[in-house]
């Protein structure tokens, strides 16, 4: 099983699009044991751990306690990477992949984020090549209506110091669209359909020299174009991905711990085994012909629908342009797959949930 660990719901940063905030007292912190923890962990036989927040760097003793009681995990790492430099290298060196928030050039990001937040970053990551990390460095955006998502994915694909390993991006579209959007329908139709259609058209580009650049959404949805095999939901929520709260109880998902549907045990009470496809996603997508590709986007869009009906297919539209862009190309992939310039397992992200969701 993966589970989310939520170190603390305070956080270091107040961005524009994060309905969750920053909290205090009691009810931000871990009010469990690690004996609570370990009795709960110790009868899952493979145990991958991915530290969440808030900010869960606020908290590097904490996560040091917890690697130090589990060596056998395997550990991922979500921050926004102001304080990434001050994990011990023997402990940052453990992770096998870390996801860094950051939305593009400087100017986006420190518009999303604060002023002289893409420096730190940038000099964080840096940090991270200096020590000689060498798990899977992903730049993990944010979209919303100040972002050009052709610019700033190739902003940060083009980077060389530091490098990224690979480009994840989500959609400001979870919570409700007040406040967040001006014009969505604009914004797609003029800014983020065109961005993603060039950038499938550079990705097959720079294939024709070998190489598959890591642009997530891209590599696993062609993967299962090629391959045929079925996707169920890719971000693994409810299904093997599970969160747990700072107050020990599980839940199907970490953005979603004030929605009492999403709350699914806890860890006294509760046998990791039966966790195992607790809740899947309802119709629509189900019925969908793009469901065996999507795997059905967002399991608490799905179940909360906080944009009501015609937002959830507005969302779902943008999907489904971006499979159809990449079913374009998938000749020339097949072409090229055919001449051994590439190979299939290029396509084959993440080895292990990492937690990127992967559908924007």
């Amino acid at each position: 099983m993966n589970y989310h660990i939520v170190l603390t719901r305070q956080c270091n940063l107040d961005c524009v699009y994060c309905h969750g905030g920053e909290e205090h007292g009691p009810r931000a912190e871990v009010g469990y044991s690690l004996d609570d923890l370990a009795a709960f962990l110790d009868r899952d036989h493979d145990t991958q751990l991915m530290f969440y927040g808030g900010e869960p760097t606020l908290r590097v003793p904490l996560m040091e306690q917890i690697m130090d009681r589990f060596p056998q995990a395997r550990f991922m790492l979500q921050t926004n990477a102001l304080l990434l430099n001050r994990i011990p290298e023997e402990y940052v060196k453990r992770f096998h992949s870390i996801l860094v928030s950051i939305d593009g050039p400087r100017q986006t990001t420190d518009t999303y984020r604060s002023r002289g937040v893409y420096d730190r970053v940038v000099d964080n990551v840096g940090w991270l090549r200096e020590v000689h990390y060498s798990g899977d460095v992903v730049a993990r955006m944010a979209v919303s209506e100040q972002s050009d998502v052709y610019r700033d994915v190739r902003h940060l694909l083009d980077m060389e110091n530091p490098k990224f390993d690979h480009v994840h991006w989500q959609l400001n579209v979870v919570w409700d669209a007040e406040g967040n959007w001006t014009d969505f329908d604009g914004w797609v139709k003029e800014s983020y359909n065109p961005g993603i259609a060039r950038l499938v058209n550079d990705w097959v580009r720079v294939m024709e020299d070998g190489t598959v650049e890591g642009i997530v959404p891209f590599l696993p949805v062609v993967h299962t174009l090629l391959t045929g095999k079925p996707s169920r939901l890719r971000c693994g929520s409810g299904i093997d991905t599970f969160v747990i709260h700072v107050d020990g109880s599980v839940g199907v998902c970490p953005i979603s711990p004030d929605w009492p549907f999403s709350i699914v045990g806890d860890i006294w009470t509760t046998e990791p085994r039966l966790l195992a496809d607790v809740m899947s996603v309802d119709e629509p997508c189900p019925s969908c012909t793009d469901f065996p590709v999507c795997g059905g986007r967002c399991l608490f869009a799905n179940k909360e629908r906080l944009w009501g009906e015609q937002g959830f297919k507005k969302i779902c539209g943008t999907v489904k342009h971006m499979i159809g862009c990449l079913r374009v190309v998938l000749p020339r992939i097949r072409e090229l797959l055919e001449s051994e310039v590439i190979s299939v397992e290029d396509f084959d992200y993440p080895q292990y949930n990492n937690g990127c969701e992967i559908i924007p």
